[in-house]
């Protein structure tokens, strides 16, 4: 019991602090640190709408007569109809709908043939989407329920996660929630100055724990991880991050004749932090260890031991070992890469910079997360880069504000912005688009054709061929997602599904079709010779030449011939494509579209997993978007990337609280000017 306040409690035990453990997670939240609240701009998105007309989007998304009913009967009570805008109806009116009124009311409804009387108490919009996200036995019910809610940090524990009782134990006057708010660079210097503020007693239960920490602490910094907070959430951390996160608890471990295999362990991490993590992989090595790297940075490729580098090509064109051996052999072989780690070849740098349409969107006062009440334009009709170490506010600024304001401007977008004052010059572009790696499809059915749109063009060629029309073939016969030409053993999927249970599902070509996904009656209709089948076994390469007579599909398969995609296959499955693969099928794809020149891209590290020769083409294809009149913001730290763009928005100084201030912007020429940005430093060699 403590003697001043009178507050007793149990005695700690290491569980009293975990938020996994019923013994220290907070009941309200259990653990979680986040609870689901109603948002009622969601319920009533856009006033100006009646009931009829959406102005209630639950409503709207059920289309319950039974709930209209209601409504029509608490409309006559507070004086609204159906088709008053919601912005006419009275609070009380408009309370009534969202909370509910306390008192019943009698309804009629046919069951069952029978007209029967029922008295109804209607409890609202809000009370009725918070028991269906609380209490519903369906997952279906409780997503569609979250849709109208945020998530929020909860009241009880202020999104520790931890009980009161776990929060009343402090050190150094902190409790360990505000231990765990802290980031890796402000913790070190915390760690550094308790030992002088602890007793003997303590120094000497509290001395091999300090060690460890410190010593732990200190592997999360040569990994550039600095920024993090302690309570940062796992899947809030992007794949490098996490790999990063990884190694430091392997260095930790001390373990050696290990192979370690990192795939781009350099994902998201400035110049500035490359040396530290290609220090961290030769301390793993000379304990006595073996490290394997997927990399594309050429730091990481001249500090190896040794290099295999394949090629010559992607897709069916690589696979051989173009060349091996150390870092000194290697860059005298002849290969693609080395071409442009010797600068045989280079991306340039553009001759002069696009001036843009002298239009901007201005968003002021953005200060969510680290971000530091900041006011930033993006002109339009230019390659835009937001650039600044890790941590120093990227992808809040983007990701997080931007985004989701114009997401929901354009959209209806359910994500909240953070925290900002006003933005302006919306009404200058007509959508947003957000360009990820995410794959295409999940599922085999999904491939570039079918994304692009070009498969629907083929099918209608297809239904008028001779053969096809004598026999009354529709576009549908040559579908594989329909009955009726598809080869119905696997439903048209052209693979079988083996499920292993605790394992991965294994797919194997369907016996039936032998993977060619159609039944024989429809495989027997032939275009130059070739089935819908053989067409779609073809490579981009071989489709532009098979149907450059057609414009109509040509013009299509050619946008993934132009974003570096000749190797694939128009009917490749959309699971066996990497992201930057995925990503390139998007960006052909809005390039076969009709452009307006008022689309807004947003792009985050497009050049994750790229070759030097796939970013080239990357930027090629960027700068065509830009050349129609679009803007395109891209979020990179690769120097090929930001040297070329036409205006930079560099981030820092540092990552974390350090973070978020607006350091500089402007052309390269300019950004390169500005002394307190490790970008600038760094950029300057490129220019």
């Amino acid at each position: 019991m403590c003697p001043s306040t009178g507050i007793a409690y149990a005695s700690p035990e290491p569980n009293s602090f975990s938020f996994n453990s019923p013994k220290g997670a907070c009941l309200n939240c259990n653990g979680l640190g986040k609870v689901h609240e109603i948002d009622i701009d969601k319920i009533l998105p856009n006033k100006n709408l009646s009931i009829n007309k959406g102005g209630i989007a639950p409503i709207a998304d059920r289309k319950s007569e039974w709930i209209l009913e209601q409504l029509e009967i608490i409309g006559k009570k507070f004086n609204f109809e159906l088709t008053t805008p919601i912005k006419n109806i009275s609070k009380k009116g408009v309370d009534a709908i969202l909370y509910g009124i306390n008192e019943s009311f009698q309804m009629e409804m046919k069951n069952l043939g029978l007209n029967k009387v029922y008295n109804i108490n209607f409890e609202g919009i809000v009370n009725f989407l918070e028991e269906q996200h609380k209490n519903s036995s369906s997952p279906k019910l409780k997503r569609w329920a979250a849709d109208y809610m945020n998530k929020v940090d909860c009241k009880t524990c202020n999104g520790s996660r931890l009980n009161t009782e776990a929060q009343y134990f402090k050190i150094d006057d902190k409790n360990i929630s505000e231990v765990a708010q802290m980031d890796i660079v402000s913790l070190k210097k915390w760690l550094k100055q308790l030992d002088k503020k602890l007793s003997y007693k303590q120094q000497v239960i509290a001395k091999e724990i300090l060690k460890e920490l410190n010593k732990r602490v200190q592997f999360l910094l040569n990994v550039g991880l600095n920024y993090l907070s302690l309570n940062r959430s796992a899947k809030t951390l992007s794949g490098g991050e996490s790999q990063r996160i990884r190694l430091a608890t392997q260095i930790g471990s001390q373990l050696n004749d290990v192979l370690y295999i990192l795939d781009e362990p350099s994902i998201g991490l400035h110049q500035r932090d490359n040396q530290k993590l290609i220090h961290s992989l030769k301390e793993l090595r000379d304990v006595g260890n073996s490290v394997i790297v997927v990399e594309h940075d050429k730091d990481m490729i001249l500090e190896a031991d040794y290099v295999l580098d394949l090629g010559p090509g992607a897709g069916i064109h690589g696979g051989h070992v173009i060349a091996k051996g150390t870092a000194q052999e290697f860059i005298q072989s002849p290969s693609l890469t080395t071409d442009y780690i010797n600068d045989i070849k280079k991306i340039e740098v553009p001759k002069k910079r696009r001036k843009g349409s002298g239009k901007k969107i201005q968003l002021n006062g953005a200060s969510g997360n680290n971000l530091k009440n900041i006011d930033v334009d993006f002109p339009l009709e230019k390659l835009i880069c937001v650039t600044g170490v890790s941590g120093s506010g990227k992808s809040t600024l983007i990701n997080e504000t931007l985004y989701p304001i114009l997401n929901q401007y354009f959209f209806r977008g359910v994500k909240k912005p953070l925290t900002y004052t006003s933005i302006h010059g919306l009404e200058y572009i007509d959508k947003v688009i957000e360009v990820d790696q995410s794959p295409i499809g999940r599922t085999p059915r999904s491939n570039p054709a079918t994304y692009t749109g070009v498969f629907s063009d083929i099918r209608n060629l297809f239904t008028n061929l001779p053969e096809a029309k004598a026999r009354g073939y529709k576009p549908g016969r040559f579908s594989f997602n329909v009955s009726g030409g598809r080869c119905e053993t696997c439903q048209g999927a052209g693979l079988r599904t083996i499920e292993m249970n605790f394992l991965p599902d294994v797919h194997v070509p369907c016996e039936s079709c032998q993977g060619k996904r159609y039944n024989r009656e429809t495989l027997e209709i032939r275009y130059k010779g070739k089935s819908i089948s053989n067409v779609l076994d073809m490579t981009i390469n071989q489709a532009v030449d098979f149907f450059q007579h057609i414009p109509s599909i040509a013009r299509k398969i050619k946008t993934l011939l132009d974003v570096g995609l000749g190797y694939i296959t128009l009917g490749q499955q959309s699971t066996t494509l990497s992201g930057g693969e995925a990503q390139r099928v998007k960006l052909a794809s809005e390039l076969s579209k009709k452009s307006t020149g008022k689309t807004f891209y947003i792009l985050d590290e497009p050049t994750t997993g790229l070759h030097f020769e796939d970013v080239k083409v990357l930027l090629e294809v960027l700068n065509r978007l830009v050349d129609k009149g679009n803007t395109v913001v891209v979020i990179e730290h690769n120097l090929d990337v930001v040297k070329v763009a036409d205006h930079i928005i560099d981030l820092g100084p540092e990552g974390g609280e350090v973070g978020g201030q607006l350091l500089c912007n402007g052309t390269p020429e300019s950004v390169v000017k500005c002394k307190t940005s490790y970008t600038a430093a760094f950029l300057k060699d490129e220019l």
